[in-house]
């Protein structure tokens, strides 16, 4: 479901945006490692036509920075650079930026390697897949590495999620990046290092936490250099899909968060804060020590694609977890529904999130469209405007399920997950104790290693919204998820939305009917809903 910018053009939700654009002058790079002050100055303007979420185009004029290094001491500066974009002019007005939101979209996919480094304009990062797939494309073997930057690395086709198991949608939102230019915001890219890189020692230097650490580097940079960055640094609003949507979740939960600090020190990244305003995330791979449980309980009676179930016993005892774990959360559900637990979370799934969505779809078909979709799909009761069905209904629509049994951590180390948590020169580990207990390749000791738990924590947001609250977290969320993405559980995304509305919190949480992985069917309302939650209003010079 990601969007490949092929031939220039990115298309979402059934829109074309074109892509298309051209150089009127050159300038000097933008600043080397080492140096933290953002020159305003080494620019290039460009010129690119962007076609709205209307179908109007428009001509932006903008200033562009080729990859900056935002940490003093990096790893890999192919992968721990960011670019900047800001509009000078939309439409033939010139256009005053300073104060503007400022878009910071990563483009992670699978926990992979995220480079903007030979980006030449707004939208050019991407994760690094092999086989020379766009960003948002799926993989088409193992990822590639870096040719530059401090550390050499290299990959191996053996690499876990180098089969298609990896989520790698980070692009499917890159949609949001050209709209926002178009609305007068401020965009950074940033890249980030991922999972698969490795030294010519042999260690993987991007696996878990090295991902967050990278784009809390990046925070620090742009906040430290307030008044010479445009846009305004106090209205950073983060986006990401799938791995980038999880990340994207845990800056807006973990901001400034002290438990990072030794990493970021050691990168040399700037002294400043790593808090952002807003946080956009779409379909997040996340909260994974739970995530076998939840898919267990959302997916496990439907079938794999071979028409086979998985192993029930598995199943069943990964959603004993699950139901163990959501009673530990105590959470309330939204629209006034109550306590949540396993037993009433599928009626709550229905009405919160799925009727409401199925409504919505069939109400924006025509007459004979929704007659027609009706007609194929006679488990929904259409009446007065209203589309209602069963859990059990739902779940023999959606049809079979992406991944085996346990779904991140398997038993034979083979997800993509399990590399996230590789260390030194190992590839893959276990980070739940079924999964360890259960190994399959008699390389592990049946237990997490000791260094498991606090990277768990590192990586997750329900650490800091529920274990630990964080005070200094987002406090507007926009969130999304296909009805049909069973690359993840639906109910991660519906328990951080819970848990962030409880504690207060703004959340814009919807689900899109009939879509899959890596869904954006509403940028247009993205971008206006970025406007309404920082104040912004566009200034004309």
């Amino acid at each position: 479901m990601g969007i490949g910018a092929t031939a220039g053009v990115a298309a979402v939700g059934g829109i074309a945006l074109n892509a298309n654009a051209s150089s009127d002058s050159t300038s000097s790079s933008s600043s080397s490692a080492g140096s933290l002050v953002f020159d305003p100055d080494a620019c290039t303007k460009l010129t690119k036509k962007i076609t709205d979420t209307a179908g109007t185009e428009h001509t932006v004029v903008y200033h562009f920075w080729k990859a900056i290094t935002y940490v003093a001491k990096p790893v890999d500066a192919t992968y721990q650079s960011l670019i900047v974009s800001a509009p000078v002019e939309i439409d033939g007005k010139a256009v005053d930026a300073s104060d503007a939101p400022i878009l910071f979209a990563n483009s992670v996919g699978g926990y992979l390697p995220s480079s903007v480094s030979t980006a030449t304009e707004v939208g050019g990062g991407g994760s690094a897949m092999g086989g020379g797939a766009a960003p948002g494309g799926a993989p088409s073997g193992a990822p590639t590495g870096s040719t530059g930057g401090s550390a050499a690395p290299s990959t191996s086709a053996s690499a876990p999620g180098a089969n298609g198991n990896t989520n790698a949608t980070g692009g499917a939102t890159s949609s949001n990046q050209l709209l926002a230019l178009a609305a007068g915001y401020v965009v950074v890219e940033p890249g980030a290092r991922g999972r698969t890189l490795k030294n010519s020692g042999g260690e993987y230097y991007g696996t878990a936490p090295a991902a967050i650490v990278d784009l809390k580097a990046a925070v620090r940079y742009i906040k430290a250099n307030k008044g010479r960055i445009p846009g305004n640094v106090e209205r950073i609003v983060s986006a990401g899909t799938s791995a980038g949507g999880a990340l994207s979740s845990l800056l807006g939960a973990s901001g400034d968060s002290p438990i990072y600090d030794s990493y970021l020190k050691a990168l040399g990244a700037a002294d400043a804060s790593d808090a952002i305003f807003a946080t956009g995330t779409w379909c997040p791979i996340t909260d994974l020590e739970h995530a076998d449980g939840a898919y267990e309980w959302n997916w496990g009676a439907n079938d794999l694609s071979t028409g086979k179930q998985v192993d029930q016993t598995v199943s069943k005892a990964l959603q004993a977890q699950f139901a163990e774990y959501q009673a530990g959360l105590k959470l309330r559900g939204l629209g006034g529904f109550g306590p949540l637990n396993a037993r009433n979370l599928d009626e709550y799934m229905v009405k919160q999130y799925l009727e409401p969505s199925a409504t919505t779809y069939l109400a924006a078909l025509s007459d004979s469209a929704c007659a027609t979709y009706l007609k194929a799909n006679t488990f929904i009761t259409w009446s007065g405007g209203k589309a209602t069905f069963t859990w059990t209904d739902f779940l023999t629509h959606v049809g079979a399920r992406k991944k085996d049994a346990p779904a991140f951590d398997a038993f034979d180390l083979s997800a993509g997950e399990n590399n996230e948590f590789g260390t030194g020169r190992t590839l893959a580990r276990h980070f739940t104790a079924y999964g360890a207990k259960n190994d399959s390749t008699g390389l592990s000791g049946k237990r997490v290693a000791s260094d498991i738990p606090a990277k768990l924590d590192l990586m997750n947001p329900m650490h800091h919204l529920v274990e630990k609250v964080n005070p200094n977290r987002s406090k507007h969320w926009w969130i999304r998820l296909g009805t049909k993405d069973s690359d993840t559980a639906l109910t991660v995304a519906a328990n951080l939305a819970a848990r962030l509305d409880n504690l207060g919190d703004d959340v814009n949480h919807l689900y899109y009917w009939d879509e899959g992985h890596g869904a954006n069917t509403d940028p247009g309302d993205f971008i206006t809903w970025i406007a309404e939650v920082t104040g912004h209003k566009a200034k004309h010079k």
